[in-house]
């Protein structure tokens, strides 16, 4: 089962993810994302520690996340990948794009001008 919920913490959007990211979870993913509003978009984090799933639907998903994001100037953050996902983010290269914080708050005291 996904779900993925938009929360606001300390000022900066997070989206938290539950569960297995696949095809299923495009359209909740994509939605969330936009529903940010655009004042807050320059810092997104995403907090993978209830992720349990990911296959290569999932990773189009996030790249597609990753180029919107990039393409308006705003930064995608990870947070809270345990040892496989950041396994899998390096091979596919999605570690070159992003900032990969290990846990949810190190990626909330990063200041990032």
């Amino acid at each position: 089962m996904f779900k993925v919920k938009t929360v606001i913490e300390n000022d900066l959007p997070i989206l938290r993810i539950h569960g297995e990211i696949t095809a299923t979870a495009e359209a909740e993913m994509l939605a969330c994302y936009r529903d940010i509003p655009e004042q807050k978009k320059k810092r997104v984090i995403f907090d993978f520690s209830d992720t349990s799933f990911i296959n290569s639907a999932g990773i189009s998903i996030l790249i597609n996340l990753i180029s919107r994001a990039s393409g308006q100037n705003y930064s995608v953050e990870f947070a809270g990948l345990n040892d496989h996902f950041r396994k899998v983010m390096d091979i596919v290269g999605l570690s070159d794009f992003v900032t990969i914080h290990p846990t949810l708050e190190m990626a909330m005291g990063e200041v990032v001008e």
